[in-house]
């Protein structure tokens, strides 16, 4: 059974960093306790002959609760119906079923910080999370006390860098990336394009302006304008009102926070400004943004996805997005049943991950986890779409690294192979 605790408060307490805490845990570096029942490995914190706990440290309140819970929603489902058929037979031989701890951080660093401090003596692993400030800041802390902290829901290129980050490893593509495909779509358009951007202010909003520019490189399309926000702003309509002056063709706009690209859609409209956009995979939502600030389609939303989107007529009676669904109606009502945001399907497609990667952890140990994880090869996840896979071998990419650019047909997305 699929057990979550929604207030982040301590379950164990761990004083991460600190020797004397853990020695007095009877833990080694790495997590070992027990002495692994068949003479084997010790087992790590968070795992039994029986269970393996996980904990996933995500916002469940506040302005990003909407895909913060979602993050945790299809992890729940998936793992739910894994536990119901009997759990998953790790490599050691040994059949497990998966706990899942949901810690609320609020999309505060300070506070997902707190949630691994107070935790990490609990769990197996830190999985699924969304935010590149949130994930970073429990990130050195994850690395000192070797504890997993992989296919978190950040684009930050350094989470799938092994050197630098030997214990983490990100699932979503990096930011570079999904700016790099847009890019590339109106460079090979020919046209003369004028852009203006709009981008948070820290690894989220640069990255994808980065892999923007690029892909513009030498074409055609120009920048005419760039601004920034910070991630804690109500409003952004002083940057939209300087924007719209310039009556750019395209809006790029690398915004995370969902309230703001509702606002933003509103407020070029009363601007009478209508640029074709284009908007990052984590807000894009149909159902939960675009049609809520009643985006038009004929002005053209782009933007770019490697999953299957429920809301499409397109997918209505696909057989991934039928038990997609059923299981999370059945298994993920303390979070959501309505797969709103996309990180309702990528974490979903975390639980399979997870699951191939128990298959091939040969040890109750977080150090046979992290080897069984970083050697999956060609794997197609439930609801993933034609041409993207799980490939976690490649050193500096995370688990996904290619994408499909869509455009919004009113109700959900359609793929598309140029610009215009």
């Amino acid at each position: 059974m699929i057990r979550t605790t929604r207030s982040g408060k301590a379950i164990g307490v761990l004083a991460v960093g600190t020797a004397v805490a853990l020695l007095a845990t009877g833990c080694s570096r790495g997590g070992g306790s027990g002495d692994g029942g068949d003479g084997g490995a010790a087992a790590s914190p968070g795992i039994t002959d029986t269970t393996v706990t996980l904990g996933v440290t995500t916002p469940l309140s506040g302005g990003t609760a909407g895909p913060g819970n979602c993050t945790v929603a299809g992890l729940v489902a998936y793992m739910g119906a894994v536990n119901d058929a009997g759990g998953i037979e790790f490599g050691d031989g040994k059949t497990r079923t998966v706990e899942i701890e949901a810690f609320d951080d609020t999309y505060d660093p300070q506070k997902a910080l707190s949630n691994f401090q107070q935790n990490a003596s609990d769990v197996f692993a830190f999985t699924s999370g969304l935010g590149t400030p949130t994930n970073r800041a429990y990130r050195e802390a994850a690395i000192a006390d070797e504890v997993p902290q992989v296919l978190v829901m950040t684009g930050d290129p350094i989470f799938s860098d092994r050197e630098e980050s030997p214990w983490q490893l990100g699932f979503v593509p990096i930011y570079q990336n999904e700016g790099a495909a847009f890019g590339e779509l109106l460079a090979e358009s020919g046209e003369e394009l004028t852009v203006a951007v709009l981008s948070q202010n820290d690894d989220y909003g640069e990255g994808y302006v980065e892999g923007f520019k690029e892909a513009i490189e030498g074409s055609s399309v120009e920048i005419v304008k760039e601004l920034t926000y910070e991630a804690t702003d109500t409003s952004v309509d002083a940057q939209l009102t300087e924007l719209a002056a310039t009556d750019a063709d395209v809006f790029f706009n690398a915004m995370s926070i969902t309230p703001l690209v509702i606002s933003a859609i509103e407020k070029t409209k009363e601007l009478a400004w209508s640029p074709s956009w284009f908007l990052p995979s984590n807000t894009s939502s149909p159902t939960a943004i675009l049609g809520p600030a009643g985006a038009d389609p004929a002005a053209g939303f782009y933007s770019v996805s490697f999953s299957k989107a429920p809301q499409s007529p397109l997918y209505a009676e696909d057989e991934d997005v039928k038990t997609f669904l059923a299981a999370l109606q059945e298994y993920s009502g303390d979070y959501t049943t309505t797969p709103d945001f996309p990180h309702c399907m990528w974490s979903y497609m975390v639980g399979a991950t997870l699951e191939e990667a128990f298959k091939n952890t040969e040890e109750p140990t977080r150090e046979a986890f992290m080897e069984a994880l970083r050697n999956i090869e060609g794997l197609q996840a439930p609801l993933m779409l034609e041409g993207t896979e799980i490939n976690t071998t490649e050193d500096g990419l995370p688990a996904v690294s290619t994408v499909v650019v869509q455009k919004y047909n009113g109700k959900g997305y359609d793929s598309v192979e140029a610009f215009g």
